[in-house]
């Protein structure tokens, strides 16, 4: 499973760079009618060859129908998705790959006649091998692929532990050995120097403004999908109404474009004024909103990252003597942790993509966006019970 997870997250990368690299050519006011087509095609696609949910549908059926994730919709997943991340959609890869690899586990567990536990746990190392590729963490990874399955029980699946772990491994190893990646941080943070205990307070405290900002995140969501429901209209119909929303927003903010990966580095080499950093958090979070619920596939996560990377450079800002790399991390691991629940993968994750040696205050920042959290989860299939 992870070999052929491996496959899959390298290939689906390759061609990813290959679009990206294409539609980037279109820049300036160019953005909002090619967003707008791209868009438009993303929900043709999802209109005739069939809608493959999204990450509550994985969860919810990773939960409650018995570990399987269907692949019939796959080629609906990955060339919609590939268009949306592609364009500059503020959604990331991971939740299309954690789809595609965890429906492929799926598929082989049938093959070798797996039932019950066995099948679920196969499933749940399919979602671990494409989510340990993007990320290059096998352990956070595999951690993350249990965690996200239930707001409160981390190892509610725990015999899947150690399948998630050896498909995560040899899936890294194999995506790394298709695109010649090293090992190494991927966002280029300042080097911190841990200053004492009191560190940890500043840690509790900055994810204490990160989950507000989370909170923020959460309800602008619900809004924009109040407004999306309100009249009933074909797919193809919403992706092109977030298609103009989102490359009006683009050709403003043009850091808001795309899911992050790049642009954390390009915003933390940036000296940006605080009016400019406030701007660029608020309509990313509008960005992320928006592409969320106007049909637009992809994964929420690194776009996240980038919220927190943000808001710890505006707390720098406003308070020149705090650690900034203490700052971003924080904010990184809080906001995250509050709306995916998942407190100990995050800490795991960020550690690996930073460089950040340090465990324990990402650990508090992290604990503190979960523990404040809203008592209903931001993805409805983690709660105790079947969510429409």
């Amino acid at each position: 499973m992870g070999l052929i997870g491996g496959i899959i997250a390298g290939l689906y990368w390759i061609v990813l760079e290959f679009l990206t690299t294409k539609i980037a050519f279109f820049e300036g006011w160019l953005v909002i009618p090619i967003m707008a087509i791209c868009g438009l095609l993303a929900g043709l696609i999802i209109y005739f060859i069939g809608d493959p949910g999204e990450i509550h549908l994985i969860v919810n059926n990773i939960r409650f129908n018995k570990g399987k994730l269907d692949p019939k919709n796959n080629p609906s997943m990955i060339l919609s998705s590939l268009l949306c991340v592609a364009s500059g959609g503020s959604l990331g890869p991971e939740a299309p790959l954690v789809q595609v690899t965890g429906s492929t586990g799926t598929w082989l567990g049938k093959i070798f006649r797996l039932k019950g536990e066995e099948l679920r746990s196969l499933s749940i190392a399919g979602m671990a091998s494409g989510f340990t590729a993007l990320f290059g963490a096998p352990l956070g990874g595999s951690l993350f692929s249990l965690e996200i399955l239930h707001h409160k029980h981390a190892v509610e699946y725990y015999k899947a532990i150690i399948p998630a772990l050896v498909a995560s491994s040899f899936s890294y190893v194999i995506f790394a050995l298709i695109l010649q990646l090293g090992l190494g941080a991927t966002w280029e943070l300042k080097s911190y120097e841990y200053a004492g205990l009191f560190d940890f307070g500043l840690a509790v405290l900055f994810g204490m403004v990160a989950t507000f900002v989370g909170w923020g995140f959460i309800y602008c969501v619900k809004f924009f999908k109040i407004v999306f429901e309100k009249k009933t209209l074909p797919i193809y119909m919403k992706t092109l109404i977030g298609g103009i929303l989102l490359g009006v927003i683009s050709y403003y903010f043009p850091l808001t474009r795309y899911f992050g990966h790049h642009e954390i580095n390009e915003l933390l080499e940036s000296n940006l004024t605080l009016t400019l950093l406030l701007g660029i958090l608020i309509f990313k979070i509008l960005a992320i909103s928006i592409t969320v619920t106007s049909g637009w596939r992809g994964g929420f996560i690194i776009p996240l990252f980038f919220v927190g990377t943000t808001l710890g450079l505006i707390i720098h800002q406003i308070f020149p003597e705090t650690n900034v790399t203490l700052a971003i991390i924080s904010c990184m691991a809080a906001i995250n942790a509050c709306v995916t629940r998942t407190p100990m993968s995050t800490t795991i994750l960020l550690a690996s993509l930073t460089g950040f040696s340090y465990f324990i205050p990402i650990l508090f920042a992290s604990l503190t966006g979960y523990f404040l959290a809203p008592r209903i989860p931001f993805i409805g299939s983690q709660g105790e019970s079947e969510k429409a």
